[in-house]
């Protein structure tokens, strides 16, 4: 066991984990990062981090299915949760073969990913912000619970997230198009992004412009559907009006702030702004999710890296290291370590070696649901009796069909447009609010095409010529919207812990109990009359179907919908202002523990219709601002 004592010690290597440790150490503190993946994903060297991304991207040509976590490695000592393990899952029985043990009564379908970098590794890179409305979801429409703040509290935390990620969006046409903001007060004045938008794909292009021109009835009034480009963590072309270099602690203030561009840097294509992100430009590859073959997307590895070139010495990463208990002082009531294994791949599950790991900090970072796992069996933080509970993720009702000519599907990135004018609105009193995505992937998603497309008219005994010309003609007319409906945060949503339920190494696995609410079946309700509206008017042939023997099949009055996981895992110790009814406060430390922290989208009392990336790396700023102001 060491008995080296870190300022602060750090549980998990993904964005929330890696911008905790940057943070820190550029401040002037010490920090050990322990990490449950292999050790050679972490590899910080050119050469090391070329050879293993090469590794991931084999990986991911020869698997059969393409789910977001076959480039990664399935490691018995430090398993994932995987979408692929639901197979064989029926409503209201339970599952115990996967790495989620799923007690139903539905099956929650989203997964993660134990690698170094986390699941930025395999996430779309959208980068969203929530909007204001999303914060008092209670006080504006009655509705679940207000957050410990307002937007305007996180908006410089946003800032600080963007220039992290190296955000490409176009401010302006975000500011038009969002429902409920103020355009004055929601970016700052002249803000602008990192990097220029993702240029429109063809495919977007063409659909948008069709159902702009639709209005669509919702309860007594009526909405007009309105497209807006989406803000992407990749690269891009760098926006030379762009002014900030890093996020600099300034002890003075007791507060982090963004450090402008020197002078020469500003407008340089070579200057610190191009370069900071590691990897290439977008080329258009559509395969974003699960791996970017250039590595045009952030992945937290790239703050790892800054972290550990930028101030060498500082920073300690141990990895093949699983945290399994958090220790506590029952008087003090602090934490005074985390004991962790040590595995080596090849040798069997049980030859690990028992580790502890002190701090004068600690920060719980692995994931929403590995967080409440470590708690609960650590019997720590819980006095609220909320760890675990309000699991949320955004249900996702797909609908695709043929658009009347040629689109073009897979030419550009997963997607470059939303649909924003059902984010907010008077209507989340009786459904909850939804964003959606003009999806550039055709129907792999729903049916697996082409593939199904090819078995499709080899049935019909087409071959040669005229198969490829059928296959052509159908793929690249291919549409696939998906509605990412915001889910409730329901205390009976909740991740728990069962000692009969144990992975390869001896620690617990989570078992999750999971229902959809009438709340959110109302909004696959509206959302598919929506969808109508568009195929409608836009002469796109419909060929959506929900079979009742798909995993995440529900009904409501009468009509059967199937939901897919988005996989924004979120809830499980959220923040908020009284410790009887939330796990953390609004910097993320515990009620229970003053020197535990908990940084993730676990802290999000309510989920918004916003991928939650990016806003899990502005409250991860807030909470390292907190962790330096209380170091200090």
């Amino acid at each position: 066991m060491s008995e080296k004592k870190y300022d602060v010690v750090v549980v998990g290597a993904g964005i929330a984990g890696a911008i905790i440790a940057k943070t820190l150490t550029r401040a002037g503190k010490t920090v050990l990062l322990l990490e449950a993946g292999l050790e050679a994903g972490i590899a910080l060297d050119e050469d090391g981090s070329h050879d293993v991304y090469q590794q991931y991207l084999q990986t991911f040509y020869k698997a059969a299915a393409k789910a977001p976590n076959s480039p990664y490695p399935r490691l018995p000592q430090a398993p994932s949760a995987d979408v692929l393990d639901l197979d064989g899952f029926k409503n209201g029985q339970n599952l115990t073969t996967g790495y989620l043990v799923q007690k139903g009564p539905l099956p929650f379908t989203s997964d993660n990913a134990r690698v170094p970098g986390g699941t930025t590794l395999h996430w779309l890179g959208t980068t969203l912000r929530l909007l204001p409305n999303d914060f008092q979801m209670h006080s504006k429409y009655g509705r679940f619970v207000d957050w410990p703040f307002p937007y305007e509290t996180l908006r410089p935390y946003y800032e600080m997230a963007e220039l992290e990620i190296g955000v490409s969006g176009d401010v302006a046409d975000q500011i038009n198009h969002l429902p409920n903001i103020d355009k004055k007060t929601y970016f700052g004045k002249d803000y602008v992004l990192p990097m220029h938008k993702i240029p429109t794909s063809y495919l977007d292009g063409k659909v948008a412009a069709e159902f702009i021109k639709v209005k669509v009835p919702q309860g007594d009034t009526t909405i007009q559907v309105d497209c807006c480009s989406t803000p992407q963590g990749r690269n891009s072309t760098p926006n030379f009006d762009y002014p900030y270099d890093s996020v600099e602690w300034n002890a003075k203030a007791g507060k982090l702030q963004l450090k402008p561009l020197a002078k020469d840097e500003k407008y340089s294509p070579v200057g610190s702004l191009w370069n900071r992100y590691k990897g290439l430009r977008c080329e258009g590859n559509a395969s974003c999710v699960p791996i970017c073959p250039v590595q045009a997307k952030y992945d937290a590895l790239k703050t790892i890296k800054s972290a550990k070139d930028d101030h060498p010495g500082r920073l300690t990463i141990i990895a093949q290291a699983v945290a399994y208990e958090v220790l506590t002082d029952s008087t003090s009531k602090k934490v005074t370590g985390i004991r962790y294994k040590t595995y080596k791949k090849d040798a069997p599950p049980d030859a690990y070696t028992d580790q502890l790991a002190r701090g004068t900090i600690y920060v719980l970072a692995t994931s929403a649901i590995e967080n409440a796992k470590l708690l609960l069996a650590s019997n720590a933080a819980n006095s609220s009796d909320q760890v675990g509970r309000n699991l949320m993720d955004h249900l996702c009702l797909l609908t695709w069909g043929l658009f009347p000519e040629a689109v073009y599907p897979f030419r550009g990135p997963g997607s470059t447009t939303n649909i924003c004018s059902f984010r907010d609105g008077d209507f989340r009193s009786g459904h909850t609010a939804w964003i959606c995505p003009l999806d550039n992937w055709g129907w792999g998603w729903p049916v697996f095409s082409p593939g199904s497309d090819v078995e499709e008219f080899v049935g019909e005994a087409l071959f040669g010529t005229d198969l490829r010309d059928k296959v052509l003609d159908r793929v690249s007319r291919q549409v696939l919207l998906h509605f990412e409906c915001e889910q409730d945060p329901d205390p009976d949503n909740r991740v728990t812990i069962d000692k009969t339920c144990k992975d390869a190494l001896g620690n617990y696995k989570p078992v999750i109990q999971y229902h959809v609410s009438e709340y959110v079946r109302r909004a696959f309700e509206a959302a598919k009359r929506v969808s109508d509206a568009l195929f409608a008017s836009s002469c796109i042939q419909d060929f959506t179907k929900y079979d009742p023997n798909e995993v995440g099949y529900v009904e409501y009055n009468g009509q059967g919908y199937t939901y897919r996981g988005a996989g924004h895992i979120v809830g499980t110790h959220r923040m908020g202002n009284d410790p009887r009814t939330s796990v953390v406060d609004e910097n993320m430390r515990t009620w229970d523990h003053d020197n535990l922290y908990l940084v993730g989208c676990g802290n999000m009392p309510t989920l918004g219709t916003s991928n939650p990336t990016l806003t899990m790396a502005a409250t991860t700023f807030k909470a390292a601002e907190a962790i330096l102001k209380q170091l200090a």
